[in-house]
């Protein structure tokens, strides 16, 4: 008896491994992460110029959030990608302070995707967009590398 318990334990064993296999994460694959930069309006007003790095992983997404007040007239510029092959931006939006405070200030969010492995830089000005307009009175400049 002791060898159809040993036949029967190692028939179950093999059958099972499917099941195993199929519940167990596949080795090497990672879920593409978001990551977050957040700088306020507040940051801004103790240095007119910000410089951040990071490194990424390839397939993940990169979050800027600048603060950022239109009822001043001023605004971000478009962001500026050294090496778009490495990083490309996917979308931008306004987000406006929560409450009820008129002319609070809120935030422009960048979102972009990490393409390739190397590296590239991201550069942004806060300006007053008309001619004669304040230039590149805040700036921010990001150091991105994509492992």
């Amino acid at each position: 008896t002791t060898m159809k318990t040993k036949l029967a334990l190692a028939t179950l064993m093999v059958s099972m491994l499917p099941i195993v296999a199929a519940c167990s994460p596949v080795s090497g694959a990672s879920a593409d992460k978001e990551t977050h930069i957040d700088v306020s309006a507040d940051d801004f007003a103790t240095t007119n110029s910000i410089t951040r790095e990071i490194t990424v992983s390839e397939g993940d997404t990169l979050t800027v959030s600048l603060g950022s007040n239109p009822s001043t007239g001023f605004g971000w510029d478009e962001a500026i990608i050294s090496n778009p092959a490495v990083l490309q931006q996917v979308e931008t939006e306004f987000i406006a302070a929560s409450g009820q405070t008129v002319g609070a200030a809120g935030a422009q969010v960048w979102t972009f995707k990490a393409l390739e492995k190397g590296s590239t830089s991201v550069s942004m000005d806060y300006s007053r967009p008309w001619e004669g307009g304040e230039k590149g009175v805040w700036t921010f400049d990001l150091t991105v590398t994509v492992k």
